[in-house]
């Protein structure tokens, strides 16, 4: 593969990674509203989801009564919520290092690498302690065992680039002298 396509291959998967990132980000802002909304998706008539997965439905129904009695009653409570999209927006942001030149950047895909791995003893310690249910632990979990797939990728990647020439950036568009006169 050439310097050229190994670049590309690069930058969709940041890309991906990325958007995906930043869109999980995002969804931790109206929290409140998005419990609601899968609460009455779950609920309706169409739903297989109260005959087929209570323990889901009861789950739903008992965060989303959580958050509505912290938004009515101490809304600053959500407040971290808003800290934690950020943060996800800021991450994101950090992989813009990598797109423009991936071999000098590299240890920002590592630090998402050792992130990623960080979620499962996070989720694992954390999640019985504020009685979090194992199955939804394990979804948790999934966001690291997923979201590392792309950055092992673009690492791999990463690394056959350096492997292939001096530069991982795209050179310099050519300059062409103005003419003289």
């Amino acid at each position: 593969m050439s310097e050229r396509a190994l670049l590309r291959h690069i930058r969709v998967w940041l890309v991906f990674f990325v958007v995906c990132l930043a869109l999980s980000g995002l969804t931790a802002f109206p929290l409140v509203h998005e419990l609601r909304w899968t609460e009455q998706l779950l609920a309706s008539s169409a739903s297989p989801v109260p005959e087929h997965l209570p323990a889901l439905m009861e789950w739903i129904t008992r965060v989303r009564t959580g958050l509505d009695e912290t938004d009515a009653h101490h809304p600053f409570v959500l407040y971290g919520t808003d800290w934690l999209a950020f943060a996800h927006l800021v991450i994101a942001v950090a992989f813009y290092g990598p797109y423009r030149d991936p071999v000098r950047n590299i240890w920002v895909v590592e630090f998402g690498v050792i992130a990623c791995a960080g979620i499962l003893p996070l989720a694992l310690i954390c999640g019985p302690l504020r009685g979090i249910p194992f199955w939804w632990t394990v979804i948790d979990m999934s966001f690291g065992v997923f979201g590392v797939v792309p950055l092992l990728v673009v690492r791999r990647l990463i690394k056959r680039l350096e492997a292939a020439g001096p530069s991982g950036a795209e050179p310099p568009p050519r300059r062409v002298p103005a003419p003289a006169g």
